[in-house]
């Protein structure tokens, strides 16, 4: 008797957007001092273990708040690296709770190597078999086309996905990225060959499990590279806390409200201290304020985007 395969994870991720009705990716970035007071009271400076068990406490509680509104949550693994083996094996509590909620797992480890060693990140953490579980990974494209194809093969074996880094949010990634060689700026060139990744392995609706990471904090190149990768699944960080809104992120959408997911991370996870919510919630009231921000951006991108027709 054959074993099902797996099925293709942008076949996965348009589901769960459309079951959703909305594309928010809520980042799970723990951070010490902006965490609920609560939370860290009588955890000593260096006590490593006492504070990753209050960075799983709050990510799980984090995660049981957004699980009915969104399809997929994003740890950021450096958090948790930050604390050691205790930070690690947080994660992968963290990880495992995450999708017994019935949520997508974007994991952002911007992996890469070359070789065995590239196989190996694969294996460590895509899909289900996998040590980590993750349903994807945001890796690193600078290695070369060797670099990300164990990454490709381990994914579109597992159902698993990639988003690759294309044109970053931050304010320092046009130092190398915006470069010109063979008169096409060098994203552009990364671009080109995702879009070529994304077709190879393109599943029912004409998505390919690898997607790519552009900022929400460039609108023109938002624009220019939802074009330049139609196959290609947009993971969109940069709106909120990094400044960017749903006006800006409305480009990367196809005519149908899909093709990209936006994350959210400062501007969620600590909202009872905004302007605003500080006084509506406050630190005891701070997963209301949780699901009030979520719900927020939710309205914004269905007011303000194709993610209305979702």
């Amino acid at each position: 008797m054959q074993t099902a395969q797996p099925t293709n994870f942008a076949d996965r991720l348009i589901a769960a957007v459309r079951g959703k009705r909305n594309p928010v990716v809520v980042g799970l970035d723990p951070r010490r001092e902006q965490l609920p007071p609560s939370l860290t009271t009588g955890i000593a400076l260096g006590d490593r273990a006492a504070l990753a068990r209050a960075y799983f406490r709050f990510c799980a509680d984090v995660v049981d708040v957004v699980a009915p509104l969104v399809p997929a949550v994003k740890p950021q693994a450096a958090f948790f690296e930050q604390l050691g083996p205790d930070g690690m094996a947080a994660l992968g509590e963290v990880v495992h709770h995450a999708r017994q909620k019935g949520l997508l797992v974007i994991l952002d480890g911007k992996r890469n190597d070359i070789g065995s060693t590239a196989t190996a990140y694969a294996d460590a953490y895509l899909g289900e078999s996998s040590a980590w579980q993750a349903d994807a990974l945001t890796v690193s494209p600078y290695l070369g086309a060797d670099s990300l194809q164990p990454f490709v093969d381990v994914a579109a074996a597992r159902g698993a996905g990639l988003f690759v880094l294309v044109k970053t949010s931050n304010s320092g990634g046009g130092q190398f990225q915006d470069l010109v060689a063979d008169g096409k700026s060098l994203y552009g060139h990364v671009a080109e060959f995702v879009e070529q990744l994304a077709g190879s392995t393109a599943g029912e609706h004409g998505y390919g499990a690898v997607g790519a990471v552009v900022g929400a904090t460039y609108p023109e190149q938002l624009n220019e590279l939802r074009s330049a990768m139609p196959s290609a699944w947009l993971l969109v960080p940069g709106y909120g806390s990094q400044g960017a809104t749903a006006r800006d992120v409305a480009g990367g959408f196809g005519e149908d409200g899909l093709g990209a997911v936006v994350n959210n991370s400062r501007g969620i996870l600590f909202a009872y201290s905004r302007r605003g919510y500080d006084e509506r919630f406050g630190p005891a009231r701070w997963q209301e304020a949780v699901a009030a921000a979520t719900q927020e951006m939710i309205d914004e991108l269905r007011s303000e985007t194709n993610a209305g027709r979702l």
